[in-house]
């Protein structure tokens, strides 16, 4: 079944052009950084940057194949994804033979709270029917820049510790650009969803905070079990958990959003 949110180009080609024109914006980026900055040789953060862009275009490319692939496509992707989540989120550190309390914990963090995400598919909201691929693809882009935006403005003027026991690398001040930055990016993306500028704006940024309280809960975890990264399947970002985690609490945050303003 061709999904639904295609066939309501030219936005879609419009989408595609803009995440292309990021991605590629990025990779340049990274080589100019790596040329001029750490003249070609190892440089930890600029590295860091340069691999995370390359996670992201396969990244992409996966999302491109599941939309094209239709709804199911979406569904199979994201069931997946939460499946390798969960997966990481019971056997990262030390792992008892059964542990029912790590397996609700994980069931509701990485399936029934990414289950969402996959679920803006359904809404019909007046005036925005069969544009649920939209709604999804602001949420995503909305909750991942985010992170990249908090890391760059954590790089650039980081000097407060935002969590220092809990995620060492966060501050204050990459919180704040990165939050404001996706609230900007929010407002810029209002034409593909039933939101005003500064109705988009603000999902945005309830998005972002929502995302970062996901991604701190389960920094939070990771410190409990003595780990860095939940896993390693994602070169640059760790696990399938360490890139979702911030869709755990963002996706129901949203969707209820949508249901209770919009549906």
């Amino acid at each position: 079944m061709p999904s639904a949110w295609l066939a309501s180009s030219p936005d879609a080609l419009t989408l595609t052009q803009v995440i292309l024109a990021m991605l590629v914006l990025g990779s340049g980026v990274g080589m100019l950084l790596k040329r001029l900055v750490a003249k070609g040789r190892p440089h930890a953060v600029i590295d860091n940057i340069v691999i995370r862009v390359q996670a992201w275009w396969v990244i992409a490319g996966l999302l491109g194949v599941a939309f094209l692939a239709g709804e199911w496509g979406v569904y199979l992707l994201f069931g997946a994804a939460a499946l390798l989540a969960l997966r990481e989120y019971m056997s990262a550190g030390v792992a008892r033979l059964f542990d029912a309390g790590r397996l609700v914990r994980g069931m509701t963090l990485c399936v029934l709270g990414m289950s969402f995400a996959p679920a803006l598919l359904t809404l019909e909201l007046p005036g925005h029917a069969g544009r649920g691929g939209f709604l999804l693809m602001f949420l995503l882009l909305v909750t991942q820049m985010s992170d990249v935006f908090q890391f760059i403005w954590g790089k650039l003027c980081g000097r407060h510790a935002l969590a220092p026991r809990i995620s060492p690398s966060k501050t204050q001040e990459g919180l704040l650009g990165g939050v404001l930055s996706a609230s900007a990016l929010g407002a810029a993306l209002a034409w593909m969803t039933p939101f005003s500028p500064l109705q988009a704006a603000l999902m945005a940024l309830g998005v972002a905070l929502l995302g970062v309280a996901g991604g701190l809960l389960l920094s939070a975890e990771k410190r409990r079990r003595g780990i860095k990264d939940w896993g390693t399947l994602v070169s640059g970002h760790g696990g399938v958990l360490d890139r979702l985690d911030s869709l755990c609490l963002s996706a129901p945050g949203f969707y209820a959003a949508l249901w209770l303003g919009w549906g």
